[in-house]
């Protein structure tokens, strides 16, 4: 009985190693693409690629988000520009930037990225399917809503508040940067 036993045993042990082969492969093809990515973007990251003098850069700084928007992601960015930043109430982002309220402008800036990339027309596929809307999971564990206003995408977070997306599909190596005219709020903790 033994001996009948131990060819089955070599052959289920032949198919677990080509089983594992064929993953390795199935990973190196995947690794084979990323990297491919990551040359046509450069090695420039979203970190390096959004203005160091801007209000969100320095959030970022001061949320000690700047590193891990050097790393590996992927990750999509919704950046406001300055001009957003203004149109806060007076010392809002002043005080987002003490270091008491970290928790606070962490919530804000997390509020403003999501998971892989996600390109413009991603998002307009997904309004498309959704009927006129799509719901985007935020990394902060919120959600913004998508929907177009004739050619320019919307997004909309919980409490009303709109921003339009102005610049999009800036890709870099880990990820790509959609540039918008609004700070989203993720809303009062409940």
């Amino acid at each position: 009985m033994r001996r009948s036993l131990i060819p089955l045993v070599l052959a289920a042990g032949a198919l677990a190693l080509s089983a594992c082969n064929s993953q390795n492969q199935a990973h190196k093809d995947e690794a084979a693409k990323g990297s491919e990515a990551v040359k046509q973007a450069g090695d420039k990251t979203i970190a390096a690629g959004i203005d160091q003098n801007s209000s969100f850069f320095k959030a970022t700084k001061a949320a000690g988000l700047d590193a891990t928007l050097a790393g590996p992601g992927p990750y999509t960015v919704i950046v406001p520009d300055d001009a957003a930043f203004a149109k806060l109430p007076e010392g809002t982002l002043d005080g987002w930037m003490k270091p008491e309220s970290r928790t606070e402008l962490t919530r804000v800036l997390t509020y403003h990225i999501l998971p892989g990339t996600v390109l413009a027309s991603d998002i307009g596929k997904a309004i498309d399917a959704g009927n006129g809307k799509a719901v985007l999971a935020t990394m902060g564990g919120g959600t913004l809503t998508a929907t177009r206003e004739g050619d320019k995408i919307i997004l909309t977070d919980g409490d009303g508040h709109k921003a339009t997306m102005a610049g999009t599909d800036e890709t870099l190596a880990n990820g790509v940067i959609h540039r918008v005219d609004g700070v989203l709020m993720p809303g009062k903790k409940a």
